[in-house]
């Protein structure tokens, strides 16, 4: 069985370098643009499914590459981003400000750090591999994914072996195709944040709040 984890087109507040976490934000206008030309490439890819995320950025998303393939998304809530509390709507400058270290320690040591008011990484492992369970129960061949930055890179570290410690290793950047496939002796990584429908598919849009 293949996945393709697939994070969602950029929204306004990625580009203004803001925790967005389970704050319900539209993709802005690049997003759209990125969600079509994702969808556009991928749609060579034979999906017999697409799930999301249920938070808007996502669902926006998914729909533009479900309808290329005349299929219906499928909702899950567990693949939803991680929560981020109160750093939600801050930018990185004020969330230092705020709690002196624990954005350094974050930056550093994820799996240790806990978001005033949100979640761990733990706490979203937990739930992404339950969501991927449901996934892979229907036995389908080839499904698409799509969700966020911190739960594809969460369910990467589980699958692959690696402790969440490691959650800094991967970028995915945003309309990104991730590829994984899996078998009977475990998961493989076939495709890693590819951007090839890009213009610039070498060129990463760095992002402060993640």
């Amino acid at each position: 069985m293949r996945v393709f984890l697939i994070r969602h087109g950029r929204t306004a507040w990625n580009a203004r370098g803001l925790f967005q976490g389970t704050k319900d934000i539209p993709l802005d206008k690049t997003g759209l643009f990125q969600a079509e030309a994702m969808a556009k490439k991928a749609a060579q890819i034979p999906f017999d499914a697409v799930w999301s995320s249920p938070l808007l950025r996502a669902l926006e998303t998914a729909r533009v590459l479900a309808g290329k393939k005349g299929l219906k998304v499928r909702v899950h809530g567990g693949l939803r981003e991680i929560e981020h509390g109160e750093w939600e709507g801050l930018d990185a400058k004020t969330v230092a400000g705020r709690w002196p270290g624990l954005l350094g320690l974050w930056h550093e040591r994820p799996d240790e750090v806990v978001m005033p008011g949100g979640e761990s990484l733990e706490d979203v492992r937990a739930r992404a591999l339950e969501a991927m369970e449901v996934v892979f129960g229907e036995g389908r061949e080839s499904v698409a994914v799509v969700s966020h930055d911190a739960v594809i890179k969460v369910l990467l570290c589980a699958w692959l072996g690696l402790s969440l410690g490691a959650f800094w290793r991967f970028d995915i950047g945003n309309g990104s195709i991730t590829g994984v496939e899996k078998t009977e002796a475990g998961f493989r990584l076939f495709l890693l944040g590819d951007l090839s429908w890009s213009n610039t598919p070498y060129e990463r849009e760095r992002q402060t709040s993640l």
